[in-house]
């Protein structure tokens, strides 16, 4: 099977082209968050190293969210444009388990991926291996970065936070519980081949076209409509006219 594996949900562009579970091509940048400039450039020049044609692709799989609302939109929008133009099967993966997977393989710890979500907030899941398989114990979710502190200490289990560890949450962890472990400055970077590979093994979605992003909170153009329109809170957030 030829898998293109494709995330864009941060900072980093990471693009992989997976064969039989072996990696034939990868490129990660993290010099730009304009995404929707580069990934087609890098998606066509990563086919062409490897002498692949659109046509020989058997399945997009994609880092489905959380993570930044824009980058990823861009990549479930191209995943789901190529997919069904090439009539192959899509496959949607949590960006968080992604960013677990490889530290969850590597250490006896669970492991809690985090990314940024501004406002001492993050986007943060739980995983760990239990009998070769990636498990979830917290649910992904965007929560305030006191709360995963709260859960943490609750369990009272040692834990590896990989991910975005920024400087202030680095000093809220290391002041506020004594069961967290901080992963270094490479976890902070997607693989796009472990994307390929926990795609490889997830069945594809049935309908690409009602395939969606995990945004796991709403906009702020969201946030202020609530806000002007407490008495409609279950409607559409787009106004009849």
């Amino acid at each position: 099977m030829k898998i293109l594996s494709i995330d864009t949900s941060n900072a980093p562009l990471a693009i992989a082209l997976v064969e039989d579970d072996q990696l034939v091509a990868e490129t990660t940048l993290n010099v730009t968050k304009n995404h929707s400039v580069f990934l087609m450039p890098v998606i066509e020049q990563l086919m062409k190293m490897a002498s692949w044609t659109p046509a020989e692709l058997n399945r997009i799989v994609v880092a489905k969210g959380p993570g930044s609302y824009t980058g990823v939109r861009i990549a479930v929008t191209t995943a789901k444009t190529l997919a069904s133009t090439l009539k192959i099967e899509l496959v949607g993966v949590s960006s968080l388990a992604v960013m677990a997977k490889d530290p969850a393989e590597l250490t006896n710890l669970p492991v809690i991926a985090i990314f940024n979500a501004r406002r001492n907030t993050v986007f943060t899941g739980g995983y760990q291996m239990e009998q070769g398989k990636l498990v979830s114990f917290i649910e992904d979710a965007h929560m305030e970065l006191s709360e995963l502190i709260e859960k943490i200490n609750e369990k009272q289990q040692p834990v590896l936070i990989v991910g975005d560890i920024l400087p202030e949450f680095k000093n809220q962890f290391e002041t506020n519980s004594k069961f967290i472990t901080l992963g270094n400055e490479q976890s902070s970077f997607p693989s796009a081949f472990q994307l390929g590979l926990m795609g490889a093994k997830i069945n594809p979605v049935s309908d690409i076209d009602s395939f969606v992003p995990d945004y796991l909170r709403i906009t702020e153009a969201e946030m202020n409509w609530q806000k002007s329109h407490p008495g409609e809170l279950k409607k559409s957030y787009v106004r009849e006219v």
